[in-house]
């Protein structure tokens, strides 16, 4: 009879054990957390500020020119340098102008030289009507003489005009031709001569009362 009594007061004292295990380990647990907490973690040092934190004030950059009797880890970076110089950017108009005068400039002497201006003068010192109003001596009117228009001998196109004069008279010289095919002559489609004082002389006549410039070019170029 006493088994049955004895078995409920073992029921009642074996929670209350329990609630008591695990009030004594709160402490212990406790315990244990806050010996294994971290430390404050110190914000991220630059080498200027190992020393120290809150880091140094930076000194300024070196000037340019400037000579560093000392080298201090908190000085501060020189500025970058542009992409571009200044002195690069007040200059490159200047040559680009510079450039393009001296191209326009060759390859108007290159026109000036070339065997169509040469044999374009010749018959105009040779033609008669030329030499009487214009006079002898006959060459171009500038020192420095602009050829205008194009002369394309590979494609068979010249199209120029310039000035010339002689003892007399002032005149622009204008010449067209053209070639016909890839191996044929070059035919003369206009060759005139305006005077200064808006006189036009037609120096090329296809029926052959004037000098073609051209009449012999082409023999001496298949020779």
């Amino acid at each position: 009879m006493l088994l049955p009594r004895i078995a409920p007061t073992a029921l009642r004292l074996q929670p209350q054990y329990a609630h008591q295990c695990l009030r004594r380990m709160t402490p212990l647990r406790h315990a244990y957390s806050t010996e294994q907490a971290s430390p404050p973690t110190v914000p991220w040092k630059t080498p200027h500020s190992i020393t120290s934190w809150p880091p140094e004030p930076l000194i300024p950059p070196p000037k340019e020119g400037e000579i560093l009797l000392e080298r201090r880890p908190n000085r501060d970076l020189p500025p970058l340098p542009p992409l571009i110089p200044t002195q690069v950017k007040r200059t490159f108009p200047i040559f680009v102008l510079v450039m393009a005068a001296s191209i326009f400039a060759f390859f108007n002497y290159q026109k000036q030289e070339s065997s169509v201006v040469t044999s374009t003068l010749y018959a105009l010192r040779t033609n008669p009507a030329v030499r009487e109003q214009l006079g002898d001596e006959i060459y171009f009117a500038s020192k420095y003489p602009w050829i205008r228009g194009e002369i394309n001998q590979v494609h068979g196109r010249i199209d120029i005009n310039f000035w010339v004069k002689g003892t007399r008279k002032q005149g622009l010289v204008r010449l067209r031709c053209r070639r016909r095919g890839k191996t044929g002559y070059f035919v003369t489609q206009e060759w005139s001569l305006t005077l200064e004082d808006g006189t036009v002389m037609q120096l090329y006549d296809p029926e052959g009362s004037a000098i073609d410039p051209f009449r012999g070019m082409g023999t001496e170029d298949a020779v």
